[in-house]
């Protein structure tokens, strides 16, 4: 009688066992492989609309008519009235999040939508524009574009593979597209913020941060367009 429950006992735990091995393995897959991926795709489909809606917008401003006395108007796509006023650029929109352009790193396979306000929510939808207010992307002087440092290796995870003398590429809702040179990199606290309002002497910079590994610090990346 002892044996039988005490082999009852055990074939519950092992169900116990194999439950909890499948819902921790569903939870690993999920958040490391599923999530990540649909991530992903969500937004390279973002960033080819962004490219697409710009290639449109310079083949409609290449067929209209020179005309001196009209200033040409852009409706934002989500004013509810329509019209802006004065000549703006159009808003493009990732997520419900204002879309300034995007960054491309080749060494570590990053393509990521730049944000144009740091939340919460859009540090955990890309990467964002921490300084300054009203940011302009490829403009002279400096940006600082912060984003996460996930296990998984997504956004800035992998900004400490970075070296002075690699590259990266923004390209901005205006179509430019430039490349920059990191020449710097070093860690600093999080308080720290000597390095967003510098003098870039009219060069165009951008400064990219991220945590490290035991959120501890921060990694700062420092390139300019050469």
């Amino acid at each position: 009688m002892t044996i039988n429950r005490y082999g009852k006992f055990l074939t519950i735990l092992l169900i116990i066992l194999v439950l909890a091995i499948l819902v921790g393995g569903g939870f690993l897959v999920y958040n490391y492989i599923i999530k990540p991926n649909r991530d992903r795709n969500q937004k390279f489909a973002a960033i080819e609309e962004f490219d697409r809606e710009i290639e449109e917008n310079d083949e409609q401003k290449q067929e209209e008519p020179d005309d001196s006395d009209e200033e040409l108007q852009v409706t934002d796509t989500q004013s509810p009235s329509g019209n802006v006023g004065g000549t703006v650029k159009k808003k493009k929109y990732y997520k419900n999040f204002v879309m300034l352009g995007y960054i491309t790193i080749p060494k570590t396979n990053v393509k990521e939508p730049i944000l144009d306000s740091v939340t919460p929510e859009s540090l955990n939808t890309a990467v964002a524009v921490l300084y300054p207010s009203n940011p302009e992307l490829n403009e002279p002087g400096n940006v600082v574009i912060i984003g996460h440092n996930y296990k998984n290796g997504t956004f800035f995870s992998n900004n400490k593979k970075l070296a002075v003398g690699d590259k990266l590429q923004i390209k901005d809702n205006s179509g430019r597209e430039l490349t920059y040179t990191i020449y710097d990199k070093f860690q600093t606290t999080e308080q720290d913020t000597s390095f967003y309002n510098r003098d870039t002497n009219g060069a165009v910079e951008v400064t990219l941060s991220t945590c490290t590994d035991d959120a501890k610090e921060r990694i700062i990346i420092l390139a300019r367009v050469e």
